[in-house]
Formats: structure tokens, C-alpha cells, sequence
């Protein structure tokens, strides 16, 4: 673990960005806060922080939408706060690769302690690798730095925001049935209520653009009473489709 780390502390509460940025500095880190995505974005890059504090509960991006954004640019350790108690929250956490969970409200010291033994997994480790820059699957290819979708021809089709998000976390788990209430956690963080139809007219969009007949799907299959499956082989750019 290196001396000083600089930790990035993404909440909304700015009682709590004080009283974190005071806690960590008096325990020999370094410290910027953040209210919202838009300053955590902030010279994200050159800054080259260790690790993120990142809070569930924001206006604009929530933290899922962030977490995905952090993972996109690498393998920077991300421990989430949240003030929800429930269950599927923790695990769509974990799922799109957070390194530690703490519900609020939580005690200063162990949130330390989680600190520290993130920061002591992520330096045993080693180097991180590079991400990868996106998916291939049947021809199409989704790159994710530039958030754009290609067919087969390498022309580009343009998508929503919805449209790439809810793209993007089916190519992150091809051949699995995701329910509609977990792609509105993944896709929306929850910002949606229970009976909205958006997850299945985004898929009726989806569906279209990438020529997959909504009567007898090929690449996004109906799951009947359980949701949706990406039912094609997915590779990274730069690997082999299995």
C-alpha cells in the first residue's frame, strides 16, 4: 500500500464529505471530495487516485451508473456507501465490480479499516491489466470507450443512452437471465418505478437496431415469467468469440 494514497470521497451529504476528508487526512491520506458525478469527473484522469468512497444515493448519475463509469477506466478500488438496506442493492454493487459495501449509517473507523484492506488487496495484486475496450458478438461490435455501436458492415448505429447502457450491461453477462427488476437496477439505479415498461421498450428498440426479429429472437431472447437473456457468445475486443 502506498504512502499518502489519495482517496476521492463522492457523496452528497456535505457533512459527511467534511467529516471523512478530516477522519482519512488525520489517518495520513490524501483527500478531494465530490458532491455529484460531475466533480468527481473532474480531472478524474491526472489525478490518479487509489480509491473511491462512492455514494449510492446522488443527484444526476447515481453510483451504479458511476461505479461502471470508474470501471471503465480501470481497476481503481471502489468502496460504496449506501443508506439502503436491501439486499439486491448490495449485490448489483458487487456485480459490476465494487471492492467493499457499508450501509450507512457507518462508524469512521471501520470504514478506515475497509480502506486500508482494499488498498492492501489492490497493491498485492499487482499492476492492473488494461480494460478492455469493449464487445463483439455476431458481427456487431460495441466499443465502450467511444460508447458507440458498429454492425457487421463497421457502419455505426446510433443508440440512447438508454439504449447503450442497457446494451452494455447484457454484454457484461451474456447467457444469463436478467430479470426486469434487475435491469432497472443496473440500467437506472432504481430511479424507475416497479411497473415501468421501460426495460421492455428499450428491448423492443434494441432489438430492432441490431436486426434481431421480435418475433423470434435470436440475440436477445424472452425469458417467459423471468426477464431477458443476451443468448449469443460475447468476446472482448481483441479476443476470440468462444
Amino acid at each position: 500500500m502506498e504512502r499518502d494514497p489519495h482517496i476521492l470521497v463522492v457523496d452528497d451529504d456535505r457533512e459527511i464529505r467534511d467529516l471523512l476528508a478530516r477522519f482519512l487526512r488525520g489517518h495520513g491520506m490524501r483527500v478531494t471530495t465530490a458532491r455529484d458525478g460531475r466533480e468527481m469527473k473532474r480531472d478524474f484522469d491526472e489525478a490518479r487516485y487509489a480509491l473511491v468512497v462512492l455514494d449510492l444515493m446522488l443527484p444526476g448519475e447515481n453510483g451504479l451508473q458511476l461505479l461502471r463509469w470508474v470501471r471503465e477506466r480501470g481497476a481503481i478500488p471502489v468502496v460504496m456507501l449506501t443508506a439502503m438496506g436491501e439486499e439486491t442493492d448490495r449485490i448489483v454493487g458487487l456485480e459490476l465490480g465494487a471492492d467493499d459495501y457499508l450501509p450507512k449509517p457507518f462508524n469512521a473507523r471501520e470504514l478506515l479499516a475497509r480502506i486500508r484492506a482494499v488498498l492492501r488487496r489492490a497493491a498485492s495484486a499487482g499492476p492492473a491489466q488494461p480494460p478492455a475496450s469493449g464487445f463483439t458478438f455476431s458481427g456487431w461490435r460495441l466499443e465502450t470507450a467511444r460508447r458507440r455501436l458498429l454492425d457487421p458492415a463497421g457502419v455505426e448505429v446510433p443508440l440512447t443512452g438508454n439504449e447503450y447502457e442497457l446494451l452494455h450491461v447484457m454484454l457484461e453477462r451474456p447467457g444469463r437471465v436478467l430479470t426486469r427488476d434487475v435491469l432497472l437496477d443496473l440500467v437506472h439505479g432504481r430511479a424507475t418505478g416497479p411497473f415501468d415498461r421501460a426495460v421492455d421498450v428499450a428491448v423492443s428498440r434494441l432489438r430492432r437496431k441490431l436486426d434481431d426479429d421480435g418475433k423470434a429472437p435470436e440475440i436477445i431472447k424472452t425469458v417467459r415469467g423471468g426477464g431477458y437473456v443476451f443468448s449469443v457468445p460475447v468476446a472482448r475486443i481483441g479476443e476470440t468469440v468462444p
